[in-house]
């Protein structure tokens, strides 16, 4: 684990942390690995590659979306998410997106998703009618440029919710 808070929430829903969080709502774990997906990885220590892999967590790494595009990354994603799930959860990390489109991130890391690649992901998210939640992280206002990261992920969120251009 990197040791940063904010990726607690998603480590505590998988049964993993101290006892007051991961026992929140009852002693069960609220996530199963296999029904997680990571989309757009490219920047984790040695601990963190090795607990995922040992965990069964899917993951594409941008290497992935570089190599098969963001779309068929996408539908082989939702596919696993939604296979024994009533609803997904998305966590937007807004630092998944390369910092030229995103530069208001506390760590920032070329290379990511594009601002296109970006939208196709949350239009698809969008088109299996199956969002129950979403959240938005990693964006501080502190680094920003003009606000726009801020801007950059309402205009995500709106993709998800089902904004078209027509």
């Amino acid at each position: 684990p990197s040791g940063n808070i904010h990726g607690m929430p998603f480590a505590v829903c998988l049964g993993n942390g101290a006892k007051e969080l991961t026992e929140i709502a009852g002693k069960f774990q609220k996530l199963r690995p296999q029904d997680a997906v990571l989309v757009g990885a490219r920047n984790l220590d040695e601990q963190e590659q090795r607990s995922i892999r040992e965990s069964g967590i899917t993951v594409f790494t941008m290497e992935d979306i570089d190599r098969r595009g963001i779309f068929e990354v996408m539908a082989e994603a939702l596919e696993i998410a939604n296979q024994h799930t009533d609803a997904l959860h998305v966590s937007l990390d807004m630092d998944a997106l390369d910092p030229q489109e995103a530069p208001g991130v506390g760590t920032p890391v070329r290379g990511g998703l594009t601002y296109r690649e970006a939208h196709t992901a949350m239009e698809m998210i969008a088109g299996c009618n199956q969002l129950g939640s979403m959240e938005v992280v990693e964006v501080n206002p502190i680094l920003d440029l003009r606000n726009t990261t801020a801007e950059v992920a309402v205009e995500l969120v709106e993709s998800a919710l089902g904004k078209r251009i027509i």
